[in-house]
């Protein structure tokens, strides 16, 4: 049996794509198809906006001409599939021309003519053009920017600061808009951008209160907008890996989670310099909120919060800590923009645990650790532009489908919303 082999991201499955296969099945009697995963095609530099893995698995599935279908998920896997399946032929589309003659040495390599006049890029930029403007803090605005280049489908139409105009005035040139303007105008901002008419990715916390975000909320899905909360953090691979570990039942019942997000800023002359900044609560509870409801969820019994306030500035809290108790479980998340401490994050449960080394908000590596030292793993995954890129792409893909794709969903939001929003302690 003469066996073919093939590799492709088979984005928007089209026509050329058919045709390709067809083609490739021709070379023989066994065609084996390899579809690359979304993570192998980050560290090649190439995004994706429209299908995740499985979709563009499905469809590949669908045409009913590959006979066996498996997943490309690293360098050098191509050499490995050769020599283990027994390939007889490898081929591609005669774009990579030269590209992959190395593989001549396990087996023959054909390059097959394309379809002209048909891309998966041409139907990505007509499924879901995203002119986004970027509002707000330039620190935050500048990162989105490089990002968005890597982003298929994505351009900026527009950036401008909080004190240069409206958020609305973007609707003239963007239909999304990211918004990073100070979290006290997040609500004021977010529901001026949906009333344009204009899709919203929008920093944490969108609003400081629970009550609100769900007015938002109610505001974008009665316009059939967008509305998204933006925490770099929840598309990043490891973290997302870390997750999936958790919930396989790897370390078994969690029962505590402990979560800590701080950073020293600069000096202060006074409190109405600090009127400027982002508190403790606002720039980092909402990343290590996150980990504790993705983890035991938002329907806690009780959270308790203590927070240290400057000296003048009886809003400002240099730090803070939440206590939560759950019906079987406990976590607490500390923060600091005033004090100093390790950023990790450690996740307990009956069988061992996940050590996440600072920082936790932005690693590349995770530990699974056990009483038996035998069992313990270590998980390392390639990080990519802090999670922004992905976060950008979950946007592009949401608003083209119409549908939620963030890892954020609306009841975190508002928990989020609801804790980051007030000083004094909290019981529910």
């Amino acid at each position: 049996m003469r066996k073919v082999i093939t590799y492709g991201t088979f984005d928007c499955l089209h026509e050329g794509h058919r045709r390709l296969l067809e083609r490739a099945k021709a070379l023989g009697d066994w065609l084996i198809v390899g579809v690359t995963s979304d993570d192998y095609d980050r560290t090649r530099g190439k995004i994706n906006a429209a299908q995740p893995l499985m979709e563009r698995v499905e469809a590949v599935k669908g045409l009913g001409l590959a006979d066996e279908i498996l997943v490309e998920e690293y360098e050098g896997q191509k050499i490995d599939d050769i020599r283990r399946l027994g390939v007889d032929v490898f081929t591609v589309g005669n774009d990579w021309e030269g590209k992959f003659d190395y593989l001549r040495e396990w087996c023959e390599v054909v390059y097959l003519p394309r379809t002209e006049g048909v891309s998966s890029s041409e139907i990505r930029g007509a499924q879901r053009g995203v002119r986004l403007g970027l509002f707000g803090m330039a620190g935050l605005a500048d990162k989105f920017r490089r990002e968005a280049a890597w982003v298929n489908g994505m351009g900026i139409g527009w950036q401008c600061g909080e004190g240069e105009a409206g958020v609305e005035r973007l609707a003239e040139k963007c239909d999304a808009v990211y918004v990073a303007s100070h979290p006290r105008r997040h609500a004021a901002d977010v529901r001026a951008a949906l009333k344009a008419g204009m899709h919203v990715l929008c920093e944490s916390p969108v609003a400081l209160s629970g009550k609100e975000f769900r007015e938002l909320a109610a505001l974008a899905e009665a316009k059939g907008l967008v509305l998204m909360d933006a925490i770099k953090t929840a598309y990043s691979t490891a973290y997302n890996r870390m997750l999936l570990v958790v919930k396989s039942g790897k370390i078994g019942r969690v029962v505590s989670v402990d979560a800590t997000c701080t950073s020293l800023m600069p000096p202060w002359k006074d409190a109405s310099e600090l009127a400027t900044r982002w508190n403790s609560r606002q720039a980092w509870a909402p990343t290590g909120l996150l980990a504790v409801f993705h983890l035991l969820g938002t329907h806690w019994d009780r959270v308790r919060r203590k927070s240290f306030f400057a000296e003048g500035a009886d809003d400002f809290d240099l730090f803070t800590k939440y206590d939560f108790e759950y019906g079987n479980a406990v976590a607490s998340v500390k923060v600091g923009k005033g004090v100093k401490s390790e950023g990790e994050l450690v996740v307990s449960g009956t069988d061992g645990y996940i050590y996440v080394p600072a920082p936790w908000w932005k690693t590349d590596y995770f530990e699974e650790r056990h009483e038996d030292p035998g069992l313990n793993r270590r998980y390392f995954y390639q990080l990519d532009g802090e999670g922004i890129r992905a976060e950008l792409v979950a946007f592009a893909r949401t608003v083209a489908m119409g549908r939620g794709c963030g890892n954020v969903t609306q009841m975190e939001s508002a928990a989020i919303a609801e804790l980051t929003g007030k000083a004094d302690g909290a019981e529910r």
